[in-house]
């Protein structure tokens, strides 16, 4: 077990909640089972292996947002599907052991599966390209349980701009169609993710929003200066519509390897916004390596323990665990 004595009071007080893992994309794939240890990761915990029920409930987690991966390279058709197809997975390995992890959407139902023991499974797409240009694509995956969508990946859609990627555009923002799928969003009950978006479809999202937008996995300017980043602007933006900022676990996004970077980010966030704003985004099984302190969920309560020592408060740690994303979930119903 990791984490100290008070780390783990605190899990147990507040089951963390974290903003995005790419498990299921795992799980499309090579069969990635949730329900089984995957101890050790593989080698430097790159490329998957991070996410699984048995280090969920050691790491003392409550929920994780699983993102649904496309890749539009050299096609724009059957993306929805490949969605489709991961939400299914999801599905299934849920239908093998309903006691031990539910799919939910809402802060309630995440209370609620907590109460019976269960770990919250919640979803969210990693880019607009998946809506092949369809506002109904996107009703449908709000009927299937999703509730966040991020409008970028690593190339240009029909919605936007990447920060970095095939179609970057710095001086342009959001599409027409794009500004339609932020209204739509909201109107479903969808949260807008702006993880990946370049800067002024960011800043241009949060203008026109009226529920809490999210940034699920990101790092700071502030802490560290690099292209995958968000400013202190960007950071202000999120704030002033009660929106909340996943710090990711990825050192090359950190500016270096160990729990301090990832301490280092979460209070650069509350000092430009305040302790209502950050959240964890690790992006575990994501195309990263995860910090080594932090490299699958059971080593969660290690975080908890570095915050603790950096002298932040154990409520603004709830906050951060928990608190801040079931907020937001309240937020956009």
């Amino acid at each position: 077990m990791h984490g100290s004595p008070e780390a783990r009071a605190l899990h147990d007080l507040y089951p963390a909640i974290d903003l995005h893992a790419d498990s299921l994309m795992w799980s499309r794939w090579v069969g990635y089972d949730l329900h089984a240890r995957h101890d050790p990761p593989l080698p430097r915990a790159a490329l998957g292996g991070h996410v699984d029920v048995p280090r969920m409930k050691e790491g003392g987690m409550g929920a994780q947002f699983f993102g649904l991966v496309s890749l539009p390279i050299g096609q724009r058709h059957g993306l929805a599907r490949v969605i489709d197809e991961q939400i299914d997975a999801l599905e299934s390995q849920i239908s093998r052991a309903p006691h031990r992890l539910a799919k939910v959407r809402t802060a309630d139902e995440i209370e609620a599966a907590r109460a019976r023991g269960q770990v919250g499974a919640l979803l969210g797409i990693e880019g607009g390209h998946a809506l092949e240009g369809s506002l109904d694509k996107l009703a449908h995956f709000a009927r299937r349980g999703v509730r966040y969508l991020g409008l970028c990946h690593f190339s240009r859609n029909e919605l936007c701009y990447p920060a970095y990627g095939r179609g970057r555009k710095d001086d342009a923002g959001l599409t027409p169609f794009g500004r339609e799928v932020v209204a739509a969003c909201e109107a479903l009950g969808v949260v807008v993710d702006l993880a990946h978006i370049n800067r002024m479809g960011f800043l241009e999202a949060c203008a026109m929003a009226k529920r809490p937008p999210i940034v699920s996995h990101t790092g700071v300017v502030g802490a560290f200066e690099h292209w995958r980043n968000v400013d202190d602007d960007q950071l202000r933006a999120i704030a002033d519509k009660g929106g909340v900022v996943g710090v990711i676990f990825c050192p090359q996004f950190l500016g270096g390897d160990g729990l301090a970077p990832v301490v280092k980010h979460m209070k650069h966030i509350i000092d430009v916004c305040g302790e209502d704003t950050p959240a964890l985004g690790s992006d575990w099984d994501g195309f990263i390596v995860p910090t080594r302190d932090l490299c699958d969920a059971a080593r969660l309560p290690l975080l908890t323990d570095a915050l603790l020592e950096a002298g932040i408060r154990p409520e603004t740690i709830g906050k951060i665990l928990r608190g801040n994303a079931m907020r937001v979930l309240a937020e956009v119903p």
